[in-house]
């Protein structure tokens, strides 16, 4: 079991007790009370859980997070007075570079109830960047789009609903031009690619988009056209194979840099445990990937058999990286991405380059989901990304934030929502939290589309990490 589910069963058996605990108050109430008194509060209760206790938050918000970047990082010298952010005298910002800020957060006491926010002033577009309600801790803000504003003295800091406190410490990481390379973005699924790093291949040299899975199952939502399980799965399959190979091309990605290997949702993993056996899908009645193949613009070693075997996606990928010669790959970061599907996608482009005569010169790691914090990124969408949950000290991380512009933003969300798995409506139980967390949380809606997707991934920048 990966940490991220035992981070679930922990939450689920201690939600289990607390149910318990509360519905035994209840009883008595009701019997010292009066009948009525359990019904209102009940009601009460699961509203206020729904308000402000419904996300899966596995840690403290009082926790300091715990970064340990690389040795020699620069640390230009800061210091905050009255909310102003003003470097030493005589020092110099290198145009580009990912700045990093650690300050210590304290929510107020409203800031329990609504998202605590700590906005970058000074800039045409303030920027904010949001922590977890009832933060009290080390926390890291992303100030690379602030630089020039820092330089000049002009930077402001203000909390809304959190105090911003302490001797501020500034890490300066070296700027990195990855834009004008080749580019191979690996995406686990179709979506993974967008999410991450839209902003980073629609603006890069030479990109491809090189997707691993069909993702074909949890197909309900075409099951009520009618269809079967299996033809459900395979429908779904396909449409989302189309727009792994599709979508792209809105950023101007050429269709022959666009490839989907058509392997099975969440079996790598049992790939990878037996190289050479096929596994075949779980829900889509297939134990071959060329269905999902169809579109692609040339021939792969996995097409002779179209086996869902560990083997093959490792020739597909060596093939495609020595076809490519990707100068840079983006790729899913194993510390923070706990899904199965990406931790295996990371260590099968590790293995591909294994002896491979081509070698990039960057790998950079992104996370579209975490293991502590299923809401973040924190906040709204087209706001900035602060520094995720981080609690390995003994693990150096080496952040590189790309900026979006206004246009890029606009086209990163069209190009979500062109992804046919975010099209869906949301459950009626989630339409419902969301209504309440608007109404008493002050939480917004996203302008983009329904799916949580829109408000984590629609954002003022991309963060990665140097691997």
């Amino acid at each position: 079991m990966n940490r991220k589910q035992q981070l679930l069963t922990r939450h689920r058996r201690n939600k289990r007790l607390g149910l318990l605990c509360a519905l035994v108050v209840l009883v008595v109430l009701g019997v010292l009370v009066a009948w009525w008194l359990p019904l209102v509060l009940a009601l009460l209760g699961w509203i206020a859980h729904e308000a402000w206790f419904a996300d899966h938050l596995f840690y403290s918000p009082r926790d300091d997070y715990q970064y340990n970047f690389p040795p020699f990082t620069q640390q230009p010298k800061v210091h905050l007075n009255a909310g102003r952010l003003r470097l030493d005298e005589g020092v110099i910002l290198d145009d580009g570079a990912t700045l990093v800020l650690a300050l210590r957060i304290r929510s107020t006491w409203l800031g329990r109830f609504i998202d605590p926010v700590v906005e970058l002033l000074g800039n045409e577009s303030p920027e904010r960047q949001t922590f977890e309600r009832g933060v009290n801790g080390l926390r890291y803000l992303n100030l690379s789009e602030q630089g020039a504003v820092l330089s000049r003295g002009e930077l402001r800091l203000r909390g809304r609903f959190c105090r911003v406190s302490g001797e501020p410490m500034l890490w300066s990481f070296a700027p990195v031009d990855v834009r004008h390379s080749r580019t191979m973005v690996i995406a686990p699924h179709a979506d993974d690619a967008e999410l991450a790093a839209y902003g980073l291949y629609s603006q890069a040299d030479e990109a491809w988009i090189v997707t691993l899975t069909a993702g074909e199952i949890e197909a309900r939502h075409y099951q009520r056209m009618g269809l079967g399980r299996a033809d459900a799965a395979r429908l779904k399959g396909r449409l989302r194979a189309w727009d792994s190979i599709v979508v792209p091309r809105w950023a101007g990605v050429p269709q022959e840099h666009c490839v989907q290997l058509g392997y099975f949702c969440l079996q790598l993993a049992a790939m990878q445990a037996a190289p050479g056996q096929p596994q075949g899908s779980r829900e889509a009645d297939l134990s071959d990937t060329r269905l999902f193949r169809q579109l692609n613009p040339f021939a792969l070693p996995g097409d002779a058999d179209g086996a869902p075997t560990w083997n093959n996606l490792l020739a597909d990928l060596r093939e495609l990286i020595l076809k490519a010669r990707p100068e840079v790959i983006v790729l899913p970061h194993p510390a923070l991405d706990p899904h199965p599907d990406h931790l295996c996608a990371h260590h099968a482009v590790l293995q591909a380059l294994e002896g491979l005569e081509w070698q990039p010169t960057l790998l950079l790691g992104y996370a579209n989901h975490l293991h502590d914090n299923d809401r973040w990124p924190m906040g709204d969408s087209g706001s900035g990304i602060a520094l995720p949950p981080h609690f390995d000290p003994d693990r150096p991380m080496h952040p590189l934030s790309l900026p979006l512009t206004l246009a890029g933003l606009h086209d990163k969300a069209m190009a979500l929502g062109m992804m046919h798995d975010l099209q869906p409506p949301a459950p009626f139980k989630r339409r419902l939290r969301r209504g309440i967390q608007r109404l008493l949380a002050g939480r917004r809606e996203s302008p983009y589309g329904e799916n949580e997707f829109f408000r984590k991934a629609v954002r003022r920048h991309e963060l990665f990490w140097r691997l």
